[in-house]
């Protein structure tokens, strides 16, 4: 059966809607959760270390997980994560890039890893004096990472970030703390 040239238009116009619609429903941040204001991404840069997470199968197996921020020409930010894989006995990383969402002093990015497919990089919580440490979210609270400028946190910090966390909607049950080493 051969489609006449309107529907053919019409189911196209469809199909690209539905890719941006995918494309962009990805960026999003939590219904009632707030991304930081007055980030200054060059304090942000550097290595970070993943303390605690949510579990996804991107990260299943891995320990000793990082993550390095740096400039790009572009006005972006180049994101290389790499991580443990005990049972391979070797790195696993990733390269990707970032780009503020909105304006450029609210931790609000979206990422990519994976071509033209970005995905939400909320800074929901941030040691603002020092950097020290932050919280982090997608565009739903599947998604969570506590991260530290050192491998570990102090044991106070921690626990009021597993409150603030718990208060936020996140299932801290459910945490992975991160073996460093």
């Amino acid at each position: 059966m051969m489609l006449k040239p309107f529907k053919i238009i019409t189911t196209m116009k469809y199909f690209f809607l539905l890719i941006t619609f995918i494309l962009t429903s990805c960026t999003g941040i939590p219904e009632g959760l707030v991304a930081i204001d007055d980030f200054e991404i060059n304090r942000y840069l550097g290595t970070w270390y993943e303390v605690a997470r949510l579990d996804h199968r991107f990260e299943s197996g891995l320990e000793n997980i990082s993550a390095n921020y740096s400039l790009r020409a572009d006005g972006g930010v180049d994101v290389l994560n790499k991580g443990w894989d005990v049972q391979a006995n070797e790195y696993h990383q990733a390269l990707g890039k970032a780009y503020f969402v909105k304006q450029a002093n609210k931790g609000m990015l979206e990422v990519s890893f994976f071509g033209p497919f970005y995905g939400a990089y909320n800074i929901i919580e941030l040691d603002k004096k020092d950097y020290s440490y932050a919280m982090i979210t997608g565009p739903d609270r599947s998604y969570f990472w506590i991260l530290s400028r050192t491998k570990q946190l102090p044991a106070a910090t921690m626990q009021a970030l597993l409150e603030q966390a718990k208060t936020f909607g996140f299932a801290t049950d459910q945490l992975i703390f991160v073996k460093q080493y």
